[in-house]
């Protein structure tokens, strides 16, 4: 007994006691979640939130009893789908969605081909005052789309347009850049006007990630500098040319600044002229908060599914192009 008493006294004294969880070990596991707390509240009150209130009253709408005077005449009852029914055949947003294209077709191929060219440029060794040329480039993103669209649209007045005194002295047409087709061109120069230069910076923050070796590679091989450009850089800056694309879809499927600064200036922009100032019309002019709701809710599935596809056509090109 004595024996077995010491040898167990033996095997507990080589045990190694249990070991506590220190206090910091829990705070330290929970220190990423309470970082995000803040960021996951604003979140929810300012994204999540408004989507499900918008979609909510996508599917509610106004029924109105006899005269829709007094106390209970107006009543918000389950509409399910009918609002989207109304909107999708409404001849004046299918009529607005058709502009935008027009108006995107002008926009996006000419804002991201200067882009390109401008990060080209400013990437060559031969540049002199790359910083204040970059600030330049970059300058008219930080004037805010009201502001930029009421100057270009004083500037597109005959009556004190300083072109126009010029164009008038030399004897030259003066077109109406407010009027008609032209209206495409002075919206889409806006949109680039300011634009270029973000999509500028990313692309040219893209080429100064590649390697010095590979151009002296190239050079020494005996590449000139265009076939650099067109060889090397724009290939591996493609990645940078998706993302700006991308961007570009979404601003151009939301212009709203744009058209509706330019209305008071002239007749040819309607009230509904994109598919946004058409949910303005319905939310604070016609009092519908319902029918502009089912508005919103199908402009954000059409710029989600629209962006969605074109990522995963540009995933499955790199794709095909990695399994080569």
């Amino acid at each position: 007994m004595t024996s077995a008493r010491r040898n167990g006294t033996a095997y507990g004294a080589e045990r190694t006691p249990y070991a506590h969880p220190s206090p910091t070990a829990g705070r330290t596991r929970s220190a990423p979640y309470v970082f995000l707390l803040p960021a996951t509240i604003l979140f929810a009150l300012f994204f999540a939130l408004p989507i499900g209130y918008a979609v909510w009253l996508s599917l509610h709408k106004v029924q109105v009893k006899g005269l829709g005077l007094g106390s209970g005449a107006r009543s918000e009852v389950w509409a399910g789908l009918e609002n989207y029914t109304e909107a999708l055949s409404d001849s004046e947003l299918l009529d607005g969605a058709m502009r935008v294209l027009g108006y995107g077709a002008i926009v996006v191929p000419v804002m991201l081909g200067l882009a390109l060219l401008f990060a080209l440029m400013l990437d060559t060794d031969r540049v002199r005052l790359a910083p204040f040329t970059r600030l330049a480039i970059f300058l008219p993103y930080a004037v805010p789309g009201v502001v930029a669209a009421m100057l270009w649209g004083f500037l597109y007045l005959p009556d004190v347009s300083p072109f126009y005194f010029v164009l008038d002295g030399l004897g030259l047409p003066q077109p109406d850049l407010l009027d008609g087709g032209p209206l495409y061109v002075a919206l889409s120069n806006i949109a680039v006007w300011g634009g270029t230069g973000f999509n500028m910076i990313v692309i040219y923050t893209s080429l100064q990630s590649i390697p010095a070796e590979v151009y002296e590679a190239a050079k020494l091989d005996g590449a000139t500098p265009l076939q650099i450009a067109l060889r090397i850089k724009i290939p591996m800056v493609v990645p940078s040319l998706v993302l700006t694309f991308f961007f570009s879809i979404i601003a151009t499927l939301q212009v709203f600044s744009e058209p509706t600064t330019l209305k008071p200036l002239t007749n040819s922009v309607s009230t509904t002229w994109s598919p946004l100032m058409k949910v303005y019309e319905d939310a604070f002019i016609n009092g519908d908060l319902h029918s502009a709701a089912a508005t919103a809710v199908i402009i954000a599935l059409v710029t989600l599914v629209m962006s969605f596809g074109f990522l995963r056509a540009a995933n499955t090109g790199d794709k095909q192009e990695a399994a080569r």
